[in-house]
Parts: C-alpha cells; structure tokens; sequence
C-alpha cells in the first residue's frame, strides 16, 4: 500500500509542523508514504471565489499527481471533501474516479481504513475539540446536533484513547468558527465574532488547547488568540496524536 500525502497550501506555508506530524504518524503504522514535491493546490480557494472554471487546470494537476496512488491522505477535512465533492465538473476518467473515492482526510483514514485507534499517544491538557464544518457535515466524521441519532465521533474516538488528555464538554459542540474561506475576507466583521465566541466557549471551560481536523479554521482561531493576547493554544489533532512525551 502505498500513500500520497498531500499536505494544503497554508499547512505548507505556516503550519509545516503539522505535515511533519501526518508523515510521521502514518510512517509509525509501516506505511509507504509518498510526498509529490510538485504538488499544488487543490483549487478550493479559486472555486470558493466564484472562478471554479479557473481552477478545472488545478484540478486536472492534482488528479495527474495523485492518481497513481492506493490512497490519498490529508490532514484537511475542507480540501479533501473539495476533492471528493467538486471535482465532479471534470471528466470522470478512472484517474479522477480513482482519487475521488480513494482521499481521506487522515482521522478517517486512520480509523475506516486502517483500522486503529490507538496509537500510544501522550498529551496531558485540557483539550477542546472544533468540529469543523466539512469534516463533520461533509465526509461524516460525527453526528451534527441537528441531526436525530445516535451520537459517534471518529475525532473523539481517537482522542480518547490518547493518554493524560482531558476532552472538555463545550456549551455548542459543533458552531462553526467563521472561517469558511474567502467569508472571513468578505465578511470580516461576522467572522471574527464568530471567532471570538468560538474561542470564548472553550476558555470558559478552561481548555489549554483547541484541536481540529482543519488548520484554517485553527489558523482563523489562532489569529483572534493572538490579537488578544489570549492563553489558549492550537494544535491539529495529528500533533497529538503523534505526541508521545
């Protein structure tokens, strides 16, 4: 088996510490792992614009690179679900058939796929957990409050098996950040309030650390914390998962 990593442009450009966590956690399980040097963005940020017809080269590119590969993994719940859901106004050769069913986001590819939940990880805070919007109402990875069920999160699964964490219990387990792309540059003003009270739920419940699937959305919340001079940290769920002392 042999895995593609795509890694996001801002995880490349800010955040490169969490790629290095995805590689290395996925290497630990005995897996071949793959980074194409020449891999580009997925064409989430042009489609979310209103140019998606601009992005059809960025999504032939992605599809040329990673085709090749038994599966595709990310640590980015909003690329992958772009990839699987709006790679759709391409033709649908069997390359894009290939990458559209075969892209995980990594919590999903670690638990549906490889079947593990543990990974003998230490991290000993109190942790809040953002759910970002893609990643739960979009690939599933738990119950939205607004749905009748019963209640599962392939995200709290993993951490709960993480050694000396404590998962705190927010007042709105699953309100959107504000991020949401291109919305934080054009309505910066909403976005930030919603931001600040993201943020505000888990200082209210004296979290140390705000984990999620999505580094933009914790890029977003960063951003507000550091603006405000808060003590609240961020960190992606692979960076915890991957930590060990």
């Amino acid at each position: 088996m042999t895995i593609g990593l795509f890694i996001p442009c801002y995880v490349n450009q800010f955040y490169p510490n969490v790629a290095i966590a995805s590689l290395e956690l996925l290497e630990k399980q005995g897996l071949k792992v793959e980074y194409p040097l020449n891999q580009t963005c997925c064409g989430q940020p042009i489609a979310n614009s209103g140019f998606e017809k601009s992005a059809i080269e960025t999504y032939n590119l992605f599809v040329k690179i990673f085709h090749h590969f038994d599966y595709i993994v990310s640590p980015s719940g909003s690329c992958v679900y772009h990839v699987k859901k709006h790679f759709n106004i391409i033709n649908q050769s069997d390359e894009v058939t290939h990458v559209r069913s075969r892209i995980y986001e990594i919590s999903e590819f670690l638990v549906d796929v490889l079947g593990k939940e543990n990974f003998n990880s230490y991290f000993p805070h109190r942790v809040g957990l953002h759910q970002s919007c893609h990643g739960l109402r979009g690939l599933n990875l738990g119950k939205p409050s607004e749905i009748m069920g019963e209640e599962y999160s392939v995200i709290k699964k993993l951490l709960g098996n993480v050694k000396g964490i404590e998962l705190v219990t927010l007042d709105r387990e699953d309100e959107c950040c504000g991020f949401g792309g291109s919305f934080a540059v054009t309505e910066e003003a909403v976005s930030v309030k919603m931001g600040i009270d993201r943020i505000n739920d888990h200082i209210k419940h004296n979290a140390e650390v705000i984990t999620a699937t999505d580094m933009s959305c914790l890029m977003h919340l960063e951003g507000i914390i550091r603006k405000r001079n808060l003590l609240v940290k961020v960190k992606h769920l692979v960076e915890i998962l991957n930590s060990t002392n």
